[in-house]
């Protein structure tokens, strides 16, 4: 999809937000904007790279709204799974090895060969690596969500998620200084569909007594099942 500018209204479609709150948020400069012909004009690419550093710390009325915004833009029922049907068995582990940042991204981007949804894996994990350079994925609750950037149209055949939990936390850059142990890599070719499983996982691991029985996860299964289960509490919270 090109990047284009969009006009306030377009964006509060696009985020299922309110007009008058983003205008009010562009005259904080709380979210990147340009004035044209006197006119707010807002960046898709710009937005779409706020919106991946911003979603970890969005409140949860936020992230139901860009959830709302991002299922009707890709015109889907409001009541669709959408992490579900991205879990793999192969691309779920509760014994990650890795005890650093590098060495853990790798292993992430190994299991998600194992879906055979990646053509480039390489590719794949240096768009991963680049990401983290920019800006560490990791949010609050020993919690971090690789992805990259940009949509990735020809390195992967379709939206992939990998997840998995690692015995002791590493060091990941969290705001909040702790280690972190649970990690949800996910990549797709658009970039509406790559914010729409960013708004609904942070959505799902803003509950903390559920975040706290994933990291408790000790099989491959009950990490699945955790995760169907949590979806649907969300789904039927946006009913």
């Amino acid at each position: 999809m090109p990047y284009r500018s969009l006009t306030v209204k377009e964006l509060a479609r696009m985020l299922g937000a309110d007009a008058r709150r983003l205008e009010r948020m562009a005259q904080r400069g709380e979210i990147p904007c340009q004035k044209v012909g006197g006119e707010l004009r807002f960046n898709r690419a710009e937005i779409t790279e706020w919106l991946q550093q911003k979603m970890g710390s969005m409140t949860g009325d936020h992230l139901a709204e860009v959830d709302a915004g991002m299922t009707a833009q890709r015109q889907k029922p409001q009541g669709e799974a959408i992490v579900r049907p991205l879990l793999r068995p192969e691309a779920v582990s509760t014994q990650l090895n890795s005890r650093g940042k590098s060495s853990l991204l790798r292993e992430l981007v190994a299991m998600a060969q194992r879906t055979g949804l990646v053509y480039d894996e390489q590719a794949l994990l240096d768009a991963v690596m680049a990401r983290e350079e920019m800006h560490s994925t990791a949010i609050e609750r020993g919690i971090a969500i690789p992805h990259p950037r940009r949509p990735l149209p020809y390195e992967i055949a379709d939206s992939l998620l990998v997840v998995g939990k690692t015995g002791r936390g590493i060091v990941f850059g969290a705001p909040d200084g702790r280690l972190t142990d649970l990690f949800f890599l996910t990549a797709s070719q658009d970039d509406t569909h790559h914010l729409h499983i960013l708004a609904r996982l942070c959505r799902m691991l803003r509950d903390e007594d559920w975040v706290a029985r994933l990291h408790a996860c000790e099989t491959n299964g009950e990490m699945i099942d955790l995760l169907t289960e949590r979806e649907e509490q969300v789904i039927v919270e946006s009913a």
